[in-house]
C-alpha cells in the first residue's frame, strides 16, 4: 500500500490532469473535416457552374466541390463503372434514365433544373449558310455534331435532321465529336463548316455565329436533370448542394447563361 504522502502526491496529480481531458475533447470536437463533393456535369453547365460553386463557398465553407465536367453518356459511363460521384447533372434524361434503371440514384433527390435550345452554327465569316437545307451544298463538306448515343445535343441535331428528311443525305458529311465544346472547337478552327450546340455554348463564341434554332417540336424536350449519387459517401453535404442548385441565387447566376429555368 502507498503511504499517505505518496498517496497524496498521486491525488495531486490526478487533480491537475483533470481539466485537460475535458479540454482536449471539446477541442477535438471542433475539428470538423472538410468534405470534398465530385459533382460529375454536362460541359455546357461548366461556366453556369464554376458561378455557382464561388456562391456555394460562401454558404458552405467546409464544403469544397470537384468538378469532371464532359459528354454526359461519358459521364454515365464512369459513374456505372464505379466512378467516385457525389453528384450528377447531365444535359439529357436517358443519361439519368440509365443510372435511375440501375439503382444507382439516391432515391427522392433527382430533379429536373434546366432546360436549353439547340442552334445551327458556322464560322463568323462564312455566309452561305442560312437554312438547314443550307448544308446539302457542295461548299459544306463537314457537320459537326455529338456523337448520338452518347452525347445528348448529337441525339437532338440527329432527330432534328431526321425530322427534315436530311439525316441520310448528310451522313457523308457529319463529324462526330465527345461534347459540344468540342463541336464547338471544330467550327472555330474552321474543321467544320457547320455544327450544332446548345445556345448557351453559342453565345459565348466570339469565332462562330448562331445561324438558326432547331424547333423544339423536332428533338425530344432538352432537359437537364440532377441527382445524388447512392454511392455518395457524402450523401448529406450532397443533397445541400443538389438543393442549393434551386436557390434563388443559383437560379439567378442560371439565367444570365440564358438556360431557361424550369419549375419544380
Amino acid at each position: 500500500m502507498l503511504d499517505c504522502p505518496a498517496m497524496n502526491r498521486l491525488v495531486a496529480v490526478c487533480l491537475l490532469l483533470l481539466p485537460a481531458f475535458p479540454l482536449a475533447v471539446r477541442a477535438e470536437s471542433n475539428q470538423t473535416a472538410a468534405v470534398n463533393l465530385t459533382v460529375s456535369a454536362a460541359i455546357s453547365l461548366q461556366d453556369a457552374l464554376e458561378q455557382i460553386q464561388a456562391v456555394f463557398a460562401t454558404h458552405e465553407p467546409g464544403v469544397t466541390l470537384t468538378f469532371n465536367f464532359g459528354g454526359s453518356g461519358a459521364l454515365q459511363q464512369q459513374i456505372e463503372h464505379g466512378a467516385p460521384v457525389d453528384v450528377f447533372f447531365s444535359a439529357g434524361t436517358k443519361q439519368m434514365d440509365a443510372l435511375d434503371q440501375k439503382g444507382l440514384l439516391l432515391p427522392g433527390t433527382r430533379r429536373n433544373l434546366l432546360a436549353n435550345h439547340l442552334v445551327l452554327i458556322v464560322p463568323r465569316d462564312r455566309m452561305d449558310v442560312r437554312t438547314f437545307a443550307d448544308l446539302t451544298k457542295p461548299s459544306v463538306q463537314h457537320i459537326a455534331m455529338g456523337e448520338p448515343e452518347s452525347v445528348p445535343a448529337g441525339q437532338y441535331a440527329a432527330q432534328t435532321l431526321t425530322a427534315f428528311g436530311l439525316f441520310d443525305t448528310l451522313k457523308p458529311k457529319l463529324v462526330y465529336a465527345k461534347d459540344v465544346r468540342q463541336v464547338l472547337t471544330y467550327v472555330e478552327t474552321g474543321d467544320a463548316d457547320a455544327g450544332f450546340v446548345y445556345y448557351t455554348d453559342a453565345r459565348l463564341s466570339t469565332k462562330a455565329k448562331m445561324i438558326i434554332a432547331a424547333p423544339d417540336s423536332l428533338h425530344a424536350p432538352i432537359v437537364y436533370p440532377v441527382a445524388v449519387l447512392k454511392s455518395s459517401p457524402h450523401p448529406g453535404q450532397a443533397k445541400e448542394f443538389e438543393e442549393f442548385l434551386s436557390s434563388p441565387e443559383a437560379r439567378e447566376i442560371c439565367e444570365n447563361q440564358k438556360f431557361p429555368v424550369l419549375d419544380h
